[in-house]
């Protein structure tokens, strides 16, 4: 249900940003306190993203002020930050349905938005994709301009550097904006450095230095020394010298929270050609204070109250993350050449406690999970034995590295893959969809799937003593709830579990679904199996259900597609199986966002669902 808008009578009349822009801009500030208020009282309401939108709300303000959107194209990196646009762009009575089921996408979306120029989940790429637009929007020839946003975490990817040397040796027209939220270099916003912004994105500098830089151009002692003093003059009050040495013509830092400064860089800027960097300072939960003093526990936040504290978490069985984390720091207590690596998901891998008990074993290596599995290699190598804590999702972007600089050498690396399967609220970019169909086709790669919280850390334990490529890969949330013991005992590789005997119908479970289909095998009187490994398979096992079972129906957490239902039947047609075979999981298209539970009901993933599916399958045979 759409909030009331009795206290906000500005953003009251603004459905789109056409409306914006008929505000003075004397009444901007204004306005941007009435939109944070918004944000704040929306998303306390329904949960969601919080802390990165407040910090953004000037900067998003004066960039729809000033800029013709949507014909000039804004590009979000990530998308976290993303409500405060998506209020102003014609969703404002629909947020009360960011990341519900069939409801607002939590992150700028396509299909959802002309204003949404790039669908975005993952961080790094808007440089990339904003300089594809330039290069268009030159062919086209009608004064489009194209605006990338991304923020000081994020543009430590290697493909935003790769993208920024590329777009500086281009010089298409674009504006890099960097949104920079770290607290160490707060001393250089102020008024000094506000005023420098505008005077440097000023007509008068910009005459002056390109036309000296033409009149200097046959002389080139007297043309280095012109751009080196230069360079020093800039260097003196901002760190400039980075972004002009890719080619771009770097203007900041400057106070993200002052909109009508923003708005009159952004003019300057605006009609400039050339890639142009702007360098803005923002604090993450502007304007909330719980969220400044907090801002990665306000990042994404359940339904509060906005006067109080967050609510305290009900008591809950432990997390799949949190389990990880307790077999870490055991594991290290008794491996003293254990590393742990990841790439800047700290809290979300359960690695918080590790990284203060361990410091000298723990490795953060930014947003940046290409480089996080080739430091892996470097250290098993060298003798280390290293784990890579890393999402499913994220795990996609450094599939090459798996390959070619882990699983060809058969390196002792353990890959702990978190948010395996359904993640829920997140949507199709973060689901864990794929990791089991891209793993179990690598040779040297031993792939497992646990069914609760024990049978996970004793394949954390397991994949450990290896020595050669192994992956764990669990959900996001809590377990079964079944008591974890601190003894690690190492399982038999390819070893399957039966937990049922039944007949006629064997059930094969990758994972924790098995708990779901514990009461439809039930039910049906069907054998279960908890097939614990993905690769190798238990091919014994197989091979014997195969000569007493007229169906076998296999349930996995991932795509069917290659997945490891595919691994079944592969094996199976070897044997000439006669019998039929079901495999259930995840659709051959991206699956939405909702709730686990939610997602699962409409999957038929739960136990509902399984028995409805199995049953007929069984009936139609």
């Amino acid at each position: 249900m759409p909030l009331d808008l009795t206290n906000y009578p500005l953003l009251a009349n603004i459905n789109y940003p056409e409306d914006l822009r008929l505000l003075k801009k004397s009444q901007l500030p204004a306005f941007c306190d009435e939109l944070r208020q918004f944000l704040l009282t929306s998303v306390s309401q329904t949960s969601g993203h919080l802390a990165s939108g407040l910090g953004v709300v000037e900067l998003t303000v004066a960039l729809h002020y000033v800029y013709h959107t949507p014909f000039d194209h804004l590009i979000w990196d990530v998308g976290h930050q993303a409500y405060p646009h998506k209020i102003l762009t014609g969703r404002r009575d629909q947020m009360a349905s960011i990341r519900q089921f069939k409801g607002l996408h939590p992150f700028p979306w396509r299909e959802e938005s002309e204003y949404d120029v790039l669908s975005v989940g993952h961080s790094s790429t808007s440089i990339g994709a904003a300089l594809g637009m330039a290069i268009a929007a030159e062919k086209e020839q009608k004064g489009r301009k194209v605006v990338s946003v991304i923020g000081d975490g994020a543009i430590t990817a290697g493909m935003a550097f790769e993208a920024l040397n590329h777009a500086g040796s281009l010089r298409n027209d674009m504006l890099v904006i960097l949104n920079d939220n770290e607290m160490s270099i707060s001393e250089n916003v102020g008024a000094l450095t506000n005023h420098l912004a505008k005077v440097l994105s000023g007509d008068l500098y910009t005459q002056l230095r390109e036309g000296s830089k033409k009149i200097l151009s046959n002389i080139p002692p007297i043309k280095d020394l012109a751009r080196k003093t230069e360079e020093h003059l800039k260097g003196m009050v901002s760190p400039a010298t980075i972004f002009e040495e890719f080619g771009f013509n770097y203007i900041g830092p400057m106070d993200g929270h002052n909109v009508i400064d923003l708005v009159d860089t952004l003019r300057n800027m605006r009609s400039h050609s050339g890639p142009q960097f702007l360098h803005v300072m923002t604090k993450k939960g502007k304007g909330y204070k719980q969220a400044e003093l907090d801002p990665i526990t306000y990042h994404a936040v359940p339904k509060f109250t906005p006067d109080e504290a967050l609510p305290t978490p009900k008591p809950s069985a432990p997390t799949f993350s949190k389990i990880f984390g307790q077999w870490l720091n055991d594991m290290a207590d008794v491996d003293p050449k254990l590393t742990a690596i990841t790439p800047a998901m700290r809290e979300g891998s359960g690695m918080v406690a590790f990284s203060k008990r361990h410091p000298d074993k723990y490795y953060d290596v930014a947003i940046a999970e290409q480089h996080a599995v080739t430091l892996a290699a470097g250290m098993a190598i060298a003798d280390l034995n290293p784990i890579v804590a890393i999402y499913s999702s994220f795990l996609q972007r450094a599939y090459d590295q798996l390959i070619h600089d882990v699983a060809i050498q058969n390196l002792g690396v353990l890959f702990a893959i978190d948010r395996a399967g359904i993640v829920g609220a997140d949507g199709p970019t973060h689901q864990g969809a794929y990791d089991l169909s891209f793993l179990r086709c690598v040779p040297n790669m031993t792939v497992m799937a646990p069914s609760d919280e024990v049978e996970c850390r004793n394949m954390l334990y397991t994949g450990h003593l290896l020595n050669t490529p192994a992956a764990v890969r669990y959900p996001r949330g809590s377990g079964s709830g079944i008591a974890v013991e601190s003894k690690m005992t190492a399982l038999e590789v390819g070893k399957a579990k039966v937990v049922l005997e039944g007949e006629k119908t064997a059930i094969l479970c990758f994972g924790t679904l098995l708990q779901a289909a514990i009461p439809a095998a039930k039910a049906l009187n069907a054998t279960l199996v908890d097939m614990r490994f993905v690769k190798p398979l238990d091919q014994a096992l197989l091979t014997s259900l195969a000569k007493t079972h007229d169906y076998i129906v296999t349930i996995e957490e991932n795509s069917i597609v290659g997945g490891a239902g595919s691994g079944v039947n592969e094996f199976l047609a070897t044997q000439a199986y006669q019998g039929q075979l079901l495999n259930l999981g995840l659709p051959d298209n991206f699956v939405e966002q909702g709730t686990q539970p939610e997602v699962y009901h409409m999957l038929k993933l739960d136990s509902q669902g399984i028995e409805e599916q199995v049953s007929s399958f069984i009936n139609k045979a």
